[in-house]
């Protein structure tokens, strides 16, 4: 089996939730110790991971170690009124090579992924990202990737995958299973005008760190999209996250780093969840460690306010708004319950007439009614034909 891969948690973690209330996370879920081997699985709908994995981390060596600091302010804090089953079944220590630690966190997450279980990763560099886009293989899926990073990670694709060109192996190797790249919080000065070219050739998303920090209710519906999340430390202020050599004097702050982790958690399609380029010998009295463990905390909170919504499921729950542009007409929904908005894109394939659903803001309502198609419709429609 799979999870045969992965080694406990560091002892010093573990020693810490001793003394711990009994009531505080480290106390209410199952830990994969040395003592006590993996955790049975069954019930699990949660489960934490660390990638020990950093030697294709560009400029910041050092990163997939040190993971305990994280577990330790994890583990210290509370739980909420939560019903999910969370598990920590330790790490995935380096292969020999890196092709072979990309192998196991593979089939580790496509293990989980097919039980109904969300892997939350931690640690390592985010090439691992490829590795985690790979596990879908198995599910026959059409995926898409959330990366909240202040780069593309599209950078040219030479005999080594790296955490600055991953993204470009996952656009070009076969068998393609990507449907949408969206970037949240990409700075234009880091990234060339023929990468920003790329993304719009190929109908992908990208929203600039001034536009989504500025309203974070423009990230719901991107994230409420995606399979898998990806977000690198590197897209927060050093100030706020200064465990990361490229870290930076502009990013997310903390608070808004954890909304966007919560959006994650309680997007009902998102299976996947990661942070990486954590670089503990830069972090200063622990504060990205203590960070990263309340982004998994938002996580786990959003995950566990989940819903079912689906207009074509059970339209009488929802309100429909038909809007007239040009000679075609936008279905809106919105959600009685949550307040959340969905627009409808026609399509043909094979000859037939099909429709699909993709979320959307009240402002994208607000421009169809302006006689404008959303950005977000147009670049699906696009990618549809």
């Amino acid at each position: 089996m799979s999870l045969e891969l992965l080694s406990p948690v560091e002892d010093i973690a573990v020693a810490h939730t001793v003394l711990l209330p009994k009531l505080s996370l480290g106390k209410q879920i199952k830990i994969h110790t040395k003592q006590n081997g993996i955790p049975k699985i069954d019930n699990i709908q949660i489960a934490i991971i660390g990638v020990l994995e950093g030697r294709n981390a560009v400029d910041n060596l050092g990163t997939g170690k040190g993971l305990e600091h994280i577990r330790k302010y994890l583990y210290q804090m509370f739980p909420g009124n939560w019903h999910a089953k969370i598990a920590d079944l330790g790490n995935i220590e380096k292969g020999e090579n890196t092709d072979d630690t990309y192998f196991a966190v593979k089939e580790i997450i496509s293990t989980l992924i097919r039980k109904n279980i969300t892997p939350i990763i931690i640690g390592g560099s985010q090439d691992i990202t490829y590795a985690n886009y790979r596990a879908y293989d198995t599910l026959e899926q059409m995926v898409n990737i959330v990366s909240v990073d202040n780069k593309f990670d599209l950078g040219e694709l030479d005999m080594q995958t790296t955490s600055e060109n991953y993204m470009h192996k996952v656009v070009v190797e076969e068998p393609n299973n990507l449907f949408n790249y969206s970037n949240i919080g990409f700075q234009t000065f880091f990234n060339s005008q023929e990468e920003i070219d790329l993304l719009d050739k190929l109908y992908f998303e990208a929203y600039r760190l001034g536009e989504v920090a500025n309203d974070l209710s423009l990230i719901e519906p991107i994230v409420r999209d995606a399979d898998l999340v990806s977000i690198d430390i590197g897209a927060i202020r050093k100030s706020e996250a200064p465990a990361n050599n490229n870290a930076t004097p502009n990013g997310f702050y903390g608070d808004q780093i954890c909304a966007i982790a919560r959006y994650a958690g309680i997007s009902k399609k998102v299976s996947s969840f990661g942070i990486y380029e954590y670089n503990a010998k830069y972090d200063d009295r622990e504060q990205t460690a203590h960070l990263i463990a309340q982004m998994v905390w938002y996580f786990i909170e959003g995950y566990n306010f989940r819903i079912d919504e689906y207009p074509f499921i059970s339209k009488n729950k929802y309100q429909k708004f038909m809007v007239l542009i040009e000679d075609d007409t936008i279905n809106f929904y919105k959600s009685n319950k949550s307040e959340r908005w969905w627009m409808e894109i026609k399509y043909s394939h094979n000859n037939s007439s099909k429709s699909t659903l993709i979320p959307c803001t009240y402002q994208d309502y607000l421009t169809a009614n302006n006689q404008e198609y959303p950005e977000r419709w147009l670049k699906t429609f696009k990618k549809l034909h």
